[in-house]
């Protein structure tokens, strides 16, 4: 009988272990996006580099501007991430009287700085 209770107790750690592994693995890549997330909110923050609050409103932005639209449901107006980095790119391909720096084209930013950017807006 101690035998058995021996090979379960073993069982049912290495289960935790493995367990606790997965977690663990999801927690870090969780993070990872996290900070990919955080790193984009500082560019568009940035009055330097992206100064998206120049001219949208954007939540947890001080000073924002009124003459564009606010960035709230960024998910459901641009379900094409792909669009919405276009859109930060060159907003002028899409409407070239838009007044929108061309942040890719002007090279504003970096082409990561707009991916980042870019998982920022999307998550709003």
């Amino acid at each position: 009988m101690r035998r058995f209770s021996k090979i379960v107790s073993t069982t049912t750690f290495i289960a935790v272990a493995i367990t606790g592994l997965g977690l663990a693995s999801s927690t870090v890549h969780a993070a990872g996006i996290k900070s990919n997330i955080e790193k984009g909110k500082e560019i568009a923050f940035n009055r330097k580099k992206g100064n998206c609050l120049a001219c949208h409103m954007i939540k947890g932005g001080k000073l924002p501007g009124n003459i564009a639209p606010p960035l709230v449901a960024m998910q459901q107006r641009f379900p094409d991430r792909a669009k919405l980095r276009a859109q930060i790119y060159d907003a002028t391909v899409a409407n070239p009287n838009s007044i929108m720096i061309p942040f890719g084209r002007h090279k504003v930013l970096t082409d990561e700085e707009i991916d980042l950017v870019t998982d920022f807006i999307h998550q709003l």
